[in-house]
């Protein structure tokens, strides 16, 4: 990492690579302690919305939900799929999407390695850093018309 540029050469650089390049180190960060305790990223997603009592609890739910997220798209499916098929979530006979106990457990571990992620990618950042962070992110993508899901 060349940390000797100068400020102005910083506003020069371009922000699309910086924001890429930022977005896919984390993700990848992320689902790098995910995988430690055996789910991916989007499964991560589902656990997490079937650990909140007031969350989403049917599949439909659950799927337009988290669709959006990161791009995941029709490989959510196959994610429910896999979750089901490792017997750490089923569909009740209502429709409901629940947790299995191995679910919980699984989703207790996730929580860990969700935690120790997030404080190593914020480590030595600040909160008025972060803070101002999301804020310029959030103006960037309004100001291309983009478009981003609120968690």
């Amino acid at each position: 990492m060349n940390d000797t540029m100068t400020d102005e050469q910083l506003l020069a650089q371009p922000i699309g690579y910086w924001s890429w390049a930022a977005a896919t180190s984390v993700r990848d960060h992320i689902r790098g302690h995910l995988a430690t305790v055996g789910v991916t990223q989007p499964q991560w997603w589902v656990l997490n919305q079937l650990g909140d009592p007031d969350g989403m609890h049917t599949r439909h739910d659950l799927t337009e939900l988290l669709q959006g997220y990161l791009d995941v798209g029709d490989q959510l499916q196959a994610d429910i799929d896999d979750l089901i098929a490792r017997h750490l979530v089923t569909i009740d006979t209502d429709g409901a999407t629940v947790m299995t106990p191995a679910g919980e457990r699984l989703l207790a571990g996730a929580v860990e390695v969700q935690r120790v992620a997030q404080a190593q990618i914020h480590d030595s950042v600040s909160s008025d850093d972060l803070l101002t962070t999301m804020k310029v992110l959030r103006r960037m993508i309004h100001n291309t018309d983009g478009k981003f899901w609120h968690h």
